[in-house]
């Protein structure tokens, strides 16, 4: 199995989740269609059979000289293109596959900048930093132990030493994003106009009084969705100026 990103196979909650901008984001929890010999998924917009990885380049982008190989990008393509799928069955909007190729390729492109920006930042990762990222996505899986999690990657079919390193990688950006984005709770006047407004939209909608928590309640919930917005805002920032200082070359 190439390596691609192992942590996300129980869905690891990265700072560049926030934006949709991070290839570490995404479920990945059963083994590939073309890797198991089984024909390529159809696409899920036209019936047509999905993209073979021959049909990419052997080099899909180069990020600062690093390359991002074809077996990462169309892992990673076809994790979402499964996701996808299955948010077309709940949603009935249809998936299309050009779009979604670039989105992936965005993810990747951007999560490799945010990657070498931590370590040019001089962020490193030890041992203690790599088991606290593993227990968080124990935690957020329902998992006892970060021992537990690496179990799990590895019955997938992921190696020990890629499981570590990604959280290693994913360690360095969070502490790099946090180190360059300041994020700041509201006020409590900023809360209630938010609140109000939500109640605003709520009531437009048909929602009732017994249907609105009440402020108390809601306000944790209210702050910190703002602070996440307030962090996405920042990591896209970041990434812009990545970017534009950069050199990125992409091949599809």
């Amino acid at each position: 199995m190439p390596r691609k990103s192992a942590l996300a196979a129980l869905t690891l909650a990265a700072a560049v989740a926030l934006t949709g901008c991070s290839s570490e984001d995404e479920p990945d929890a059963t083994e590939s269609p073309t890797e198991s010999g089984t024909e390529a998924p159809a696409d899920p917009d036209t019936g047509a059979e999905a993209p073979e990885p021959e049909d990419f380049p052997e080099v899909v982008a180069e990020v600062n000289g690093e390359e991002i190989d074809r077996d990462e990008f169309f892992s990673s393509y076809e994790s979402q293109l499964q996701q996808a799928a299955m948010s077309q069955q709940q949603t009935g909007q249809q998936v299309d596959q050009a779009q979604l190729q670039q989105q992936t390729l965005d993810q990747l492109v951007n999560n490799l900048l945010l990657t070498q920006a931590a370590a040019d930042a001089g962020i490193e990762a030890g041992e203690e930093d790599v088991t606290a990222t593993l227990e968080d996505v124990a935690a957020q899986n329902g998992l006892g132990s970060a021992d537990e999690v690496v179990d799990a990657l590895v019955e997938q079919g992921m190696s020990e030493e890629d499981i570590r390193q990604d959280a290693a990688d994913q360690f360095a950006v969070n502490a790099f994003v946090e180190s360059e984005v300041e994020v700041s709770e509201p006020s409590e006047d900023e809360l209630r106009a938010q609140y109000d407004t939500l109640v605003e939209q709520a009531q437009a909608q048909g929602a009732t009084e017994e249907d609105i928590p009440p402020f108390e309640e809601a306000r944790d919930q209210i702050a910190q969705q703002a602070m996440s917005e307030q962090q996405s805002a920042g990591v896209n920032t970041i990434i812009t100026e990545l970017r534009d200082a950069g050199e990125v070359t992409v091949h599809i």
